[in-house]
């Protein structure tokens, strides 16, 4: 099925015609490897912005650009926070689904290169994330999901499977370009707990992945203006009640995580204490700690065995 052949009725509301309705009581039971309830995986967004334009996160009041207070604080990431990210995700042995901007292959090499010597999944998240996606029209977007995905390609010998937008931001036409660009699976869509599968209009579908807008630390630490250690507690109560619901039916959790946020010490302290309390539940078993696109690998396979239930 399509997304143009799903069927429109008088006073329906306006839909996006790429999933149905269906509750995740009614869903097809399967198990991750190793016989796991839970997916878990850490979205880990290394980004880059120009300077004296375009978007951000901000700490404090935007200033006429070039605004210096905000460029910096969101350049400590890939200084320092993204490094003592990764030493934690080291010594805790977690794999990251990287999501990354291309211009870090012009600004900071190295942290791209660290991040595929830990054997982290490279997702495509765009050139910058000073640019929203669905501004672009049809040809600039599909020329910008090439691009992308043949630079990482090219320079770090991955082809990426999977997408993120920057400010999730899309326009009707995106899931279609992903999947006619040769991406196999989306975060933009965060209306679930289970991943399923968007039409689009080539009629080979797209995986959409869940990841949170709540288990997010710019939403809650910048937006929300949550302390860190209400969001370590956050996630810690997250993953506990999502264990326990994994006994029933399979569910994923995505964290997703920015070094200029929780790469500042006294933040990482917090996220440590988080994910020590995951890790030491992961190595009792019963767990599946992986990566997006090691979960759209998995579906790929039940969804060859058992086509009625994925469609």
């Amino acid at each position: 099925m399509t997304a143009a052949s799903v069927p429109r009725y008088p006073g329906v509301l306006p839909d996006h015609r790429r999933f149905g309705y269906r509750p995740i009581t009614r869903r097809p039971d399967y198990r991750w490897p190793g016989g796991a309830g839970l997916a878990v995986y850490l979205g880990f967004n290394v980004e880059h912005f120009a300077f004296g334009e375009g978007l951000g996160a901000a700490i404090g009041p935007a200033s006429p650009q070039p605004d210096v207070l905000n460029y910096s604080w969101r350049e400590y990431g890939n200084r320092v926070g993204a490094w003592r990210c990764l030493e934690l995700f080291d010594q805790l042995g977690m794999p990251a689904g990287a999501l990354i901007n291309t211009a870090l292959y012009d600004h900071c090499p190295e942290l791209v290169a660290a991040l595929v010597a830990r054997g982290d999944e490279l997702i495509g998240h765009g050139h910058s994330n000073a640019e929203r996606q669905g501004d672009l029209d049809e040809a600039a977007e599909r020329a910008l999901l090439v691009r992308c995905r043949s630079r990482i390609e090219q320079v770090s010998g991955q082809t990426p499977a999977g997408w993120l937008s920057p400010w999730i931001s899309e326009n009707l036409l995106t899931p279609d370009l992903l999947a006619e660009t040769g991406y196999r699976y989306t975060l933009n869509w965060c209306h679930d707990d289970q991943p399923m599968r968007l039409c689009t209009r080539d009629g080979n579908g797209l995986w959409a992945v869940p990841y949170p807008q709540e288990l997010n630390d710019i939403p809650m630490i910048v937006a929300r203006q949550m302390d860190a250690k209400d969001f370590a507690q956050m996630v810690i109560d997250q993953f506990d009640e999502m264990l326990e619901q994994s006994r029933h039916q399979p569910l994923v959790m995505g964290i997703a995580l920015h070094p200029y946020l929780v790469g500042q010490p006294y933040r990482l302290r917090h996220l440590r204490r988080a994910l020590q309390h995951i890790a030491a539940v992961r190595d009792q078993g019963g767990l599946c700690f992986t990566t997006p696109g090691a979960i759209c690998a998995h579906l790929d396979t039940l969804a060859a065995e058992r086509p009625t239930e994925f469609a």
